[in-house]
């Protein structure tokens, strides 16, 4: 089965960086695109930054120019730094396989990132 484990989360004042980082055990990494999410208290998960096998990337509007997704397929893992910080990034963080072209696999726990003002 596919495994999902992220990490990097914490508490920053705005401005401030974080580098999560996701580890996936089960399945051929390298070959499907990956993507970040992210869920705020009372509001659907979303979808902010994608990364395909060929290493093309896609961003949300609301966080371009501010985060990078990376994957190392040697080590199957997928990163996303986040960079100048803002309250309204505060949300649980999730990594996953992109939606919008592949079966989701079971949730990890997801890594919390709180930034405040």
């Amino acid at each position: 089965q596919v495994q999902l484990v992220e990490s990097g989360g914490g508490l920053v004042q705005a401005g401030g960086s974080l580098r999560l980082s996701c580890t996936v055990s089960g399945t051929a990494f390298s070959i499907n695109a990956m993507g970040w999410y992210r869920q705020a208290p009372g509001k659907q998960r979303e979808l902010v930054a994608v990364i395909t096998s060929g290493d093309s990337t896609n961003y949300a509007d609301s966080v371009k120019g501010r985060f990078t997704i990376s994957r190392d397929n040697a080590k199957n893992i997928v990163y996303l730094q986040m960079n100048n910080l803002k309250p309204e990034d505060t949300a649980v963080y999730y990594c996953n396989k992109d939606w919008t072209q592949q079966k989701l696999a079971p949730w990890g726990q997801g890594t919390q990132v709180t930034v405040s003002s």
